[in-house]
């Protein structure tokens, strides 16, 4: 999760956050070159008194800099377009979780499993416990087995709401009357907290969420408890 005074991206916790973040940096570096280049320009031009008026209109200048923008462009989306497809692919989901917004509080639906669905409130700043997080708490946690591919189904019963876990790579809407997908899959045990990332009311800052990723010998203990 993000500590206080964070400039950066959470950790990544799945090859998808993995990919984003390789990708941030490679965007970052890009825009800083551009905008080094640009200032140094503008710096130039604001401390010399010569311009070169054969340079300025020579044919070959415009060229080069038309071509070269539509150049970093292409190395711009070529990499976006790759991890796009790559957080839309469904390979044989493992679990199916089906994830509904209220207002406000998540509910959740284990469909593999007969009976398995609870809500999940926040839990009030007067009742946490010491050592526990004020406004990312929950009385119910989603645990998952870890180094598996889940499926979530995200929907809402009322408003826009949307479901996002910033360490994982996550942010799915969750729309009235329409079912979203999507994948993750943690390579590490922990707690991984998030917020719906949509405003969708009074109470939008009180609807955190909560997953415990585990081994899958202690999901399959935690399920038959809950069954």
């Amino acid at each position: 999760m993000a500590y206080p005074l964070q400039m950066g991206l959470q950790d990544a916790t799945s090859l998808i956050m993995e990919e984003l973040l390789h990708f941030h940096d490679h965007t970052l570096m890009i825009v800083f070159l551009i905008s080094s280049l640009v200032l140094y320009i503008i710096s130039l031009m604001l401390t010399t008194k010569l311009t070169h008026t054969s340079t300025m209109d020579a044919q070959e200048v415009e060229t080069v800099w038309t071509i070269l923008p539509a150049i970093i462009l292409i190395l711009i989306a070529l990499p976006s377009l790759r991890i796009l497809y790559m957080m839309d692919e469904i390979n044989n989901p493992s679990l199916t979780v089906k994830t509904m917004g209220h207002q406000w509080y998540w509910s959740y639906e284990y469909t593999d499993y007969e009976d398995l669905n609870f809500d999940s409130y926040m839990i009030p700043t007067q009742e946490l416990k010491p050592g526990e997080l004020r406004l990312l708490e929950v009385d119910n946690r989603v645990v998952l087995p870890m180094e598996m591919t889940i499926r979530m189904l995200i929907s809402s019963e009322d408003v826009l709401h949307s479901w996002a876990v910033p360490s994982l790579g996550l942010k799915t809407d969750a729309i009235p009357g329409r079912l979203n997908q999507t994948t993750l899959m943690a390579m590490r045990p922990g707690l991984y907290y998030g917020q719906c990332s949509e405003i969708c009311g009074s109470n939008h800052s009180f609807m955190p969420i909560v997953l415990e990723l585990v081994p899958l010998s202690h999901f399959e203990k935690w399920s038959t408890s809950m069954l």
